[in-house]
């Protein structure tokens, strides 16, 4: 009975040890892959304010030199052209706004007010399990899988429809001031963290995991890089045509009022930034200055 009992326990201690290593391994393989993810998933957010000022510019050409087309045109062509035509009638051949415009209006708007008032509009899931939360959570879960999947849609044929008709909108130039510019990479770097927070992560790690998890300064320092890069080589460039176009026009579309309307509320989330990170510093300064003043000795009681 003792020998069989002995070789019971160790064969379930070899048991549990291999699910272990299995388990080790499989996170081993899951922590980059979904670092790599949230990466890709966070710069839709840049990404579409890229397509957004192309979008400008492509109307702004085509209104220039008289080749716009009607929208019946539009519809006809697209139905009897190829897949890649079709995709540039459709993102480039209206001047109403596209679904992208109120999407990104949506997480742009969501991220002033949290850097108002520091309240979610769309609360991020932080429980330990898919098992643990409730209802509501699960829908507003669902709700940012529809949410991401849209804009990777709109993303990803827009971009592949400007590519394809030749579209740069850095012709334009850098005709806002330094400091309005540097507001405006703070604020889009705020809005891709909240986007990050709320829609995002929630998404990945309920595929990845099964529940959230806490995430490292390795995930925030690659995220923050990755829109530099990106920042650097085509957005500091190509994100003017927003604020450039409609002063160029003779006639402003709802379209191109929204790109500018979101550049400048982009510019409005970057000086909250500023200010709150200035407040933060000078009171920190000011804490230890009054540490400093506590510690150091009474000169006039000595």
């Amino acid at each position: 009975m003792d020998s069989s009992e002995s070789t019971r326990q160790t064969t379930d201690a070899k048991k549990t040890s291999s699910r272990r290593c299995d388990a080790a391994a499989a996170a081993a393989v899951r922590v980059p892959f979904q670092i790599l993810t949230t990466i890709l998933l966070s710069l839709l957010i840049p990404l579409s304010f890229l397509l957004l000022a192309r979008l400008s510019t492509a109307q702004y050409f085509l209104s220039a030199t008289d080749n716009y087309p009607r929208e019946a045109d539009a519809a006809a062509a697209a139905a009897e052209s190829t897949s890649t035509s079709f995709l540039c009638s459709l993102f480039l051949y209206s001047k109403k706004p596209t679904v992208l415009h109120f999407l990104v209006s949506l997480i742009t708007v969501s991220s002033l007010t949290y850097a108002l008032t520091g309240k979610f509009i769309f609360r991020p899931s932080h429980h330990s399990s898919s098992a643990d939360q409730p209802p509501s959570e699960r829908r507003r879960l669902y709700g940012a899988w529809l949410l991401l999947f849209v804009f990777q849609v709109c993303v990803g044929l827009g971009i592949e429809g400007s590519i394809a008709a030749g579209i740069d909108g850095s012709g334009f130039g850098q005709e806002s001031s330094f400091l309005l510019r540097i507001a405006f990479f703070f604020g889009l770097h705020e809005t891709i963290l909240f986007w990050r927070w709320t829609v995002v992560k929630p998404v990945v790690d309920d595929t990845m995991f099964g529940c959230w998890r806490k995430e490292g300064w390795v995930e925030k320092a690659a995220v923050g890089v990755s829109y530099g890069g990106l920042w650097w080589w085509r957005l500091r460039e190509e994100v003017e045509a927003l604020v450039v176009v409609p002063a160029l026009m003779a006639e402003v579309g709802v379209a191109d009022f929204m790109g500018w309307w979101l550049y400048y509320l982009t510019v409005a989330i970057g000086v909250v930034r500023v200010v709150r990170g200035f407040v933060f510093t000078v009171g920190i300064l000011t804490r230890r200055r009054e540490e400093i003043d506590l510690r150091r000795p009474n000169d006039d009681k000595v």
